[in-house]
């Protein structure tokens, strides 16, 4: 279901209990140089910490949506018709793969990698897992949404996996949408490719700068919309929209006062009666509070759900835009966690860029509200257009053929490129 209310992200979770700058093709090119885990740390800690940063810090690439992008997007369509036509790919068995080792899958993996052109070698019968075949596992999972650590795990086996027939439906299915939307955005513009979880600030058909985010979940979907960025709420008063009042704080707080807690008090929320009194958390009974009995709203500071900063559109479904008091999440590569509305991390530099042309305003003037949680509403001059899409499957000017989960299942090819 698309939420129809103001879509929390961080407070409705808490209720529920490297270089980047030398990069194209979204992560295709800036692949890390030797064995994953060389050096002094064991390799699963590298793992992580490489996970960590390539995941809250993504490389810039080139735009989703571009006209440039529609003919590669053609060429990929006829090249997966070809393959489909040559039988596809087989399967690879649910086992991990390390450079290095040797296993009897690898055959099987470079086959399936030279299929799709990750792997360039004629040699698909070797057992080695070597720096070549490496190689090629961390730009097949940069090019699937996938950090590129080269170690064939669970999520790489199930991105591999996806029929090479779904892969050309995905294709078809996504041309028509990149078609349309190429027509749509100008020169300077913000967009939010849902699947990819990734917020990317375009001008002059360039990234300026792409940024990892948090989308809706599944039962609280992200809405595709169209839009303009009219203003900007520094250290903003939180005030809960109702689905996060009836389906996260109600139970919670039913759930607390049988432990003898308050949800109130252990979350930093103020609630206010009809006439706009506040209400002692102590004569609050849970039991009988139902939705719209009290308003609830929350300060700014550390606690609050919207961080420093919350970005408004004017759109039917009153999502937004906002920063967190926790970015852990960003370090993740499956980032779907919000209650619909869009987190954003590093906000602050997507901020500065977004009132460049404000008058009176640049980085360190954002960096000061941050710092001082001074309250303002910034309204802006000239509002930046803002587009939420849903592209799983493109190709760039470069030839790489892009694929990202179907997240939500809109590609009418099933649950199959969306299992990992």
């Amino acid at each position: 279901m698309i939420v129809r209310s103001a879509a929390l992200c961080l407070f409705a979770l808490a209720f529920a209990g490297g270089n980047t700058t030398t990069a194209t093709a979204q992560g295709f090119a800036w692949i890390p140089s030797g064995p994953v885990g060389e050096g002094a740390r064991p390799v699963d800690a590298f793992d992580r910490e490489f996970i960590r940063e390539w995941e809250a810090n993504p490389p810039k690439g080139f735009p989703t949506v571009s006209r440039s992008n529609i003919e590669p997007t053609k060429a990929a369509i006829k090249r997966y018709g070809d393959i489909v036509a040559a039988g596809g790919w087989a399967p690879l068995p649910a086992e991990e793969m390390r450079s290095g080792e040797s296993y009897p899958a690898i055959p099987l993996l470079r086959q399936r990698l030279a299929a799709s052109g990750e792997l360039k070698t004629s040699d698909t019968a070797s057992p080695s897992f070597d720096y070549e075949l490496e190689k090629a596992v961390k730009r097949f999972q940069a090019s699937n949404g996938l950090t590129p650590t080269g170690i064939v795990d669970k999520r790489t086996v199930a991105a591999l996996n996806v029929p090479a027939e779904a892969r050309l439906k995905q294709l078809k299915a996504n041309l028509g949408r990149l078609t349309e939307l190429s027509t749509q955005t100008g020169k300077k513009y913000v967009l939010v490719n849902i699947p990819a979880a990734q917020i990317e600030a375009v001008e002059d058909g360039q990234i300026v700068a792409r940024y990892a985010g948090v989308v809706g979940k599944i039962d609280r979907q992200t809405p595709l919309l169209r839009s303009n960025i009219t203003d900007l709420n520094f250290n903003p008063v939180w005030r809960m929209p109702p689905t996060v009042e009836s389906e996260d704080l109600i139970p919670r707080g039913r759930e607390l006062q049988k432990k003898g807690q308050s949800v109130l008090k252990k979350f930093h929320v103020d609630a206010y009666d009809g006439s706009g009194k506040k209400v002692d958390p102590e004569t609050v009974d849970w039991d009988k509070v139902r939705p719209g009995t009290y308003t609830y709203s929350q300060q700014p500071g550390k606690d609050n759900p919207l961080g420093f900063l919350k970005i408004n559109f004017p759109n039917g479904h009153s999502v937004y835009m906002h920063d967190t008091p926790s970015e852990t999440i960003f370090g993740r590569n499956f980032r779907s966690a919000s209650s619909g509305c869009i987190r954003v991390r590093n906000i602050e530099h997507l901020a500065s860029w977004i009132v460049r042309d404000q008058g009176g305003w640049d980085s360190e003037r954002v960096a000061r509200m941050k710092q001082s949680g001074e309250r303002l509403d910034l309204r802006l001059k000239k509002p930046v257009p803002l587009h939420f899409v849903y592209l799983t499957a493109w190709a760039t000017e470069d030839g790489i053929v892009q694929f990202r989960r179907d997240l939500y299942n809109r590609d009418g090819i099933g649950a199959v490129a969306s299992a990992y």
